[in-house]
């Protein structure tokens, strides 16, 4: 039987990697300098995964469906090589190790091996846009890949100890989101071998009525496969395959004929197969397949043991490799022929690779700009503003179908409701009279779970289209795991040259720290950015734009882009505008620079630099200039705005960096340098601690004090306010030594009137509240 022999081949491929380093069809007996040194890999999802592949190969041939395949257990990539390197596709995009005895020894070394490739589905794969290093993802990311892709079904293997994980648990939504007219179908295929790393899986054990009561509840319809025997699971699984695909095509041909929505299960399939199947039985007197033992390396002293070695040499031979490969070490023809040609190939989808992309069409960001005649005099919503880009954007690409928004229930608070004109909250369940703006087909997925909003969009970037997550900034972290494991996917799949850089992963960040005094502590959080920048430089973009015109620019440049990490921070209530668009667009593209309307020093020497980054900053060095001037109206001050937030690192250290030449000309190296920081003030100290004049530079921001307050409290109880940023330069200019005094015990009192008064009267001092700048 074809599809039995390549499982075989498939699996003996997978065994090979994970143990040799030669002898690779074992043309000698098998001697232990045949063995790997160190033996690193999984064995005990591998049979479970190869045996998908091939029944997904069978009835891609029989079809000629268009599949993509999402491997949960990506820990089990030395069968994912395998299936690739039988394919033909492993050698076409690795010469090296060609379909040849030579390239069968060159795959199994290269496993797990330093300067190989890692036992993780990472990007050197072809066919894979998930690695599954970290367990929870796969589901979303398989839900991602098929928005937008009609013709495309998307297997996901979800292994059973993933099942435990709160984002797979929050992956079964799916089916609340998915259009049948418009996306494509997901295949989940819930993998129950039975155990994770060393104890029985909680999906494994659930009775069989629950757990289909748990799957038919979240709008699947389960189709078991089980057994122990080969030949009665191949003939259970093609059957099953057939029944989903059948089952598929029923759902999206009857509503894509136009009959109503609502009332359907999308079939799924439930595996049951032993863990580690096929692979040694009993070891050392101890139970090994079926069980948790066969989760890594069943055999781990094949060098030292004889006993082990010889168990090693009668598993790969059970397989029976000299029925499956040539004398040259290709497949035979029964092996070979197995699979679907050209890019049918699982291996060899280009929707994997990112060749699948089509430009955005973006307006005119501009087209929405705040007019200014002045700067600091009008009020506006800057997020606002990007909804109305946002709804044009996806006016301009309704016919494309390749951008989405993400949010977790929060667009319409984060103020880009204006989106809404254009499209609808995606929605596929029951609607009740009262509910706003749900659509079958809308473009903007709500959901109350960061989890699935970041999957969704990981899915649907990597698969080539552009998308845009907005956030309360404190929640950010819930996903900051996904980010830092998306990260690593960037910069790998940077190194492989038949991948295209896909579209970036952008955050909006709003909601934020200062503006957070109604909810409190619990909401006030700006560390996300730093766990961002903690990532490889080459993937990693962090802006503050400072108002809505620089907002603009920057989303529109974000949106533009490929491959990288970007991460914008702005904040949504009603606030003051500085820059036209003109001044906007400039600023942006320098990413910090000197605000000369701004600054006192531009006739004479500077005695202190006011720098600021964020847009609450902003507004209080802003203000704190004019108290400056209200008590030393001769002090010479500049004032430098910072959006692109790795302009102050050196060169060496991010690509954005600042030439020192270039930062020493902006920030001085000898004057005192206030720094009011939106986030945590180390972060700042960490970017310049090898420019010049660090010594001269004093940092303002969050120092976690934050509660239920005013926002202008909010500033005052971390020292970013007017007050403490004017006493703060005053205390570091010399020629001023005599009168600070004075000025110190006014500023104080001004402080303390701001705090009697909030007590008093539950909001911020008029003059507070309703500043503006006056030039």
């Amino acid at each position: 039987m074809r599809l039995d022999a390549w499982w075989r081949a498939a699996n003996y491929l997978s065994v090979g990697q994970i143990y040799l380093l030669d002898n690779p069809l074992l043309r000698e007996p098998l001697q232990s300098h045949h063995v790997k040194p160190r033996l690193l890999g999984h064995w005990g999802t591998v049979p479970g995964l190869t045996l998908t592949y091939a029944h997904l190969s069978r009835i891609i041939m029989a079809r000629k469906q268009k599949m993509l395949l999402v491997a949960g257990p990506g820990h089990g990539a030395a069968g994912l090589n395998a299936a690739a390197w039988l394919e033909g596709t492993y050698s076409e995009f690795y010469p090296e190790v060609g379909q040849d005895l030579d390239g069968m020894r060159r795959l199994f070394r290269q496993f797990s091996f330093p300067g190989g490739v890692p036992s993780h589905a990472s990007a050197h794969l072809p066919g894979s846009i998930h690695e599954g290093g970290e367990l929870g993802y796969c589901l979303a990311h398989a839900t991602g890949a098929a928005l937008d892709n009609p013709d495309l079904v998307v297997a996901c293997v979800v292994g059973d100890g993933e099942a435990e994980t709160g984002p797979l648990a929050t992956s079964w939504h799916a089916t609340a989101f998915l259009d049948p007219v418009r996306d494509g179908a997901v295949l989940p295929i819930l993998h129950l071998n039975g155990y994770k790393i060393a104890n029985p899986t909680l999906l494994s054990r659930m009775p069989r009525h629950e757990l289909n009561s748990l799957l038919i509840g979240h709008g699947w319809r389960p189709v078991e496969v089980t057994g122990t025997d080969p030949q009665e699971i191949h003939e259970a699984y093609a059957d099953a395959l057939s029944l989903c695909l059948n089952g598929i095509f029923e759902i999206q041909g009857s509503a894509r004929a136009g009959c109503v929505h609502g009332g359907r299960r999308w079939p799924m399939i439930v595996l049951r197969t032993p863990k580690g199947w096929t692979g040694p039985d009993v070891v050392d007197g101890k139970q090994v397949q079926g069980s948790w033992r066969s989760h890594q390396v069943p055999l781990a002293a094949v060098r030292e043991d004889a006993h082990h070695l010889a168990l090693l040499e009668q598993w790969l031979r059970s397989y029976r490799p000299e029925e499956l490969f040539e004398a040259d070490g290709s497949p035979v023809p029964l092996v070979r022929d197995h699979r679907p040609l050209g890019t049918l190939r699982l291996s060899a989808n280009p929707v994997a690779h990112g060749h699948t992309q089509r430009d955005l069409r973006l307006p005119e960001p501009f087209a929405h700009r705040v007019e200014l005649t002045e700067p600091g005099k009008v009020v506006a919503e800057s997020t606002r503003l990007l909804g109305e880009y946002l709804r044009e954007a996806l006016r301009l690409n309704r016919d494309q179908h390749n951008l989405l928004l993400f949010a977790p229930d929060e667009h319409a608070s984060n103020r880009l409701d204006a989106v809404f004109a254009e499209t609808g909250r995606r929605w596929q369940l029951a609607t009740e009279p009262g509910d706003d703006h749900l659509a079958h087909d809308g473009r903007v997925f709500e959901v109350l779970s960061e989890h699935l909003c970041q999957g969704w969009l990981e899915g649907y970037l990597l698969t080539g289209r552009h998308g845009l997550l907005s956030s309360y900034e404190a929640f950010a972290h819930v996903v900051d795991s996904m980010v830092g494991q998306h990260a690593k996917w960037l910069h790998t799949a940077a190194q492989v040259p038949w991948r295209r850089p896909v579209p970036s992963l952008n955050y909006l960040l709003t909601s934020h720290v200062w503006r957070q005094d109604h909810n409190g502590a619990s909401h006030q959080d700006p560390g996300f950015v730093d766990h961002v920048l903690n990532k490889r430089p080459e993937v990693v973009r962090v802006y503050f734009p400072p108002d809505a015109n620089c907002l603009l620019a920057v989303a529109d440049h974000c949106l533009r882009s490929r491959g990288l990490i970007n991460v914008i921070v702005s904040g949504k209530q009603p606030a003051l505008q500085y820059l036209d668009s003109r001044r906007a667009a400039a600023h942006c593209a320098q990413g910090l620079g000197v605000w000369r309307w701004a600054s006192t020093d531009l006739d004479g020497d500077t005695d202190v630099v006011l720098a600021c980054a964020g847009d609450v900053p902003t507004q209080e060095t802003l203000a704190a200039v004019e108290v400056l001037r209200e008590f030393v109206p001769d002090l010479r001050v500049r004032v430098v705005n910072v959006v692109d937030l790795a302009r102050l690192a050196q060169p060496e250290v991010h690509p954005h960096g600042l030439e020192d030449t270039a930062y020493r000309e902006i920030f001085t190296e000898d004057k005192p340098v206030i720094f009011t920081y939106h986030g945590y003030p180390w972060l700042i100290h960490r970017l310049t601690y090898r420019r010049p004049g660090h010594e001269h530079l004093h940092v303002h921001g969050f120092h976690e004090n934050g509660t239920t307050t005013t926002p202008f409290d909010m500033c005052v109880l971390n020292e970013i306010d007017r007050f403490h940023l004017a006493l703060a330069a005053l205390e570091r200019v010399p020629r001023v030594a005599g009168r600070l005094g004075h000025i110190r015990q006014q500023l104080l009192d001004r402080l303390a009137e701001h705090q009697e008064h909030i007590r008093r009267a539950g909001e911020d001092l008029p003059e507070i509240r309703d500043w503006t700048w006056n030039g």
